[in-house]
């Protein structure tokens, strides 16, 4: 029998559409790699969170294996293209809730290693409120 798909992609598109359909803006903390494409000059320490929001970002595809759209850094369009792996968390940044994931396993990963859930909270850059990370049960 195959292994079976991560489960990542298909949480992060329910936790996106939760956020949007209760009027929160979605955002990704990324782990930024040789195969993300994003605006370099906006990582810090390695990692990048992004408002993924329908009104930021268009042409948005949260796909099986990366995540595609574009979003205007500065005034600046651009094409942004971010692997599902190196995806840390989603969280609505109104309220921090959403969902983290810990590292993934380069192409040799476990069945059931895909996604664990820390017990605390992961700090994320401040952009306006308190927000924290819970998960969703």
């Amino acid at each position: 029998m195959s292994e079976p798909k991560s489960t990542k992609p298909y949480l992060l598109r329910a936790v996106y559409e939760w956020c949007v359909d209760n009027g929160y803006t979605p955002h990704i903390s990324v782990v930024v790699d040789s195969r993300t494409r994003v605006p370099m000059e906006h990582v810090r320490d390695g990692e990048i969170v992004l408002n993924i929001g329908p009104v930021a970002a268009t042409r948005l595809q949260i796909g099986n294996e990366v995540i595609e759209c574009t979003a205007r850094f500065s005034g600046v369009a651009r094409e942004l293209v971010i692997p599902v792996a190196s995806v840390a968390a989603i969280y609505a940044r109104e309220n921090g809730h959403g969902m983290s994931f810990g590292p993934e396993k380069k192409e040799s990963a476990a069945p059931g290693d895909e996604a664990t859930f820390p017990s605390g909270p992961k700090s994320h850059p401040k952009t306006g409120g308190k927000p924290t990370l819970r998960r969703i049960k």
